[in-house]
C-alpha cells in the first residue's frame, strides 16, 4: 500500500495515528484505569456492525478507524476548542478508549452480545459510553445494556424513523432500532427529531410509532422553530441516551451516508440542539452511526463525525465536573 504523503495538519504537527481518538489513552476492553487519573469518567469504543442486511453487508465496519483518522495531530485534548469556549476535557475528566470491538460477518448474535456487554461493563463502573458505530442495527444492543439503568429516555437524531418490525426477515436491522427499543421497558420515552423525506417506513410504522407514544419532531418543523418544544419533551433532570444518525445532517455537510435526504441539520445547528439537551437532562450514552466511508467526499463527513464526538465529550465533562 502506497503511504499517503499528501498535506495535512497531523502532519504539520508531527502527529501520529497511533492513540485512541483525540489521542486518548488506549484501553484493553474492561480496564477503566486511565493512569495517573483513576478509573475513567467517559469511555470511548468502536462498534462496526452487528447486524447488518445482507443485501448491503457491513457497509459501515470502517466508520469507527476513519473517524478516529480524522484529527491526527498530538496534543489536541491539550488545545483550546472555541465550540467549547475551553479544552475539550475538564482537568479533572478522564477518559480511555478501548478500540474497536471485533465482529463476525455471520454469527450477528454474538456481535450483539459483545456490544451489549462491553456497554454494560462501562455502565457499572458508573463511566458514560461513547460508542462509534458502524450502521444502525448497533443501538440495540446498546439500548439493551440499560436495562439495570432506568429509566433512559431516547432521543434519536435522524432522518428516518427506524420502526420496521422486520426487513426481509430481520427484526435487529438497521430499520427496526426505535421499534426494538419501544420493546424495552426501561426506556420511558422516545423522542424522535429529523425525520424528512422517504424512508422504509409505512404509515403502518408510522401508526404504531405515534400509538405507543413517540414525539415526532420532523425536519419541516423545525425549520423556523427555536427548538423549545422539543426540549420541554424531555424531563429536567432525567437521564438521556442520544442516538445520532449522521443522515439527520444536511449531505451537503455530512455526504458520506448510504441514504441521504435533502434538507437536514447543518453542523451549528445539531451542536445547539446537543448543547440545550445538556443543560436540560443527564447524558446517559451517545453513539453515532452510518457514517459511510466509502461515500465520503475529502474526508468532510469523517471530520464532522469527530467534531461531533468532541462537542459530545465535552458536554459529557461538564456535566460530571464543572
Amino acid at each position: 500500500m502506497t503511504e499517503d504523503t499528501s498535506p495535512n495538519m497531523g502532519a504539520m504537527f508531527g502527529g501520529q495515528v497511533n492513540r485512541g481518538l483525540f489521542d486518548l489513552p488506549m484501553g484493553e476492553i474492561g480496564d477503566m484505569q486511565v493512569e495517573g487519573q483513576g478509573d475513567a469518567d467517559i469511555v470511548v469504543v468502536g462498534a462496526p456492525s452487528a447486524t447488518p442486511y445482507s443485501s448491503v453487508g457491513p457497509y459501515c465496519a470502517d466508520a469507527p478507524k476513519a473517524i478516529r483518522s480524522a484529527f491526527g495531530w498530538p496534543g489536541v485534548l491539550q488545545h483550546h476548542d472555541f465550540d467549547l469556549g475551553g479544552k475539550i476535557l475538564l482537568e479533572q475528566t478522564s477518559a480511555i478508549d478501548w478500540g474497536d470491538l471485533p465482529y463476525s460477518e455471520t454469527d450477528f448474535a454474538n456481535n450483539r452480545s459483545h456490544i451489549r456487554h462491553c456497554v454494560s461493563t462501562i455502565l457499572a463502573h458508573g463511566a458514560v459510553p461513547i460508542v462509534i458505530d458502524g450502521d444502525d442495527s448497533i443501538p440495540i444492543p446498546v439500548f439493551q445494556a440499560y436495562e439495570q439503568h432506568a429509566p433512559i429516555t431516547i432521543l434519536q437524531l435522524d432522518a428516518h424513523i427506524d420502526w420496521r418490525d422486520e426487513v426481509a426477515g430481520e427484526r435487529f436491522g438497521l430499520s427496526s432500532n426505535m421499534r426494538r427499543a419501544s420493546e424495552m421497558k426501561w426506556v420511558d420515552r422516545l423522542i424522535q427529531v429529523g425525520a424528512r423525506g422517504l424512508g422504509s417506513a409505512r404509515p403502518t410504522d408510522y401508526a404504531d410509532a405515534i400509538k405507543w407514544g413517540v414525539k415526532f419532531f420532523p425536519m419541516i418543523d423545525l425549520i423556523d422553530s427555536n427548538m423549545d418544544e422539543m426540549l420541554l419533551g424531555i424531563e429536567p433532570g432525567s437521564r438521556v441516551f442520544i442516538t445520532l444518525d449522521i443522515d439527520v445532517m444536511d449531505p451537503a455537510v455530512a455526504p458520506s451516508v448510504i441514504g441521504p435526504a435533502p434538507g437536514g441539520f447543518d453542523y451549528w445547528r445539531l451542536i445547539k440542539v446537543l448543547t440545550r439537551v445538556a443543560h436540560r437532562a443527564r447524558i446517559a450514552g451517545f453513539n453515532l452511526v452510518e457514517f459511510m466511508p466509502a461515500n465520503d467526499v475529502g474526508g468532510r463527513g469523517a471530520l464532522v463525525a469527530a467534531r461531533v464526538l468532541a462537542v459530545m465529550m465535552g458536554l459529557i465533562s461538564r456535566q460530571r465536573h464543572q
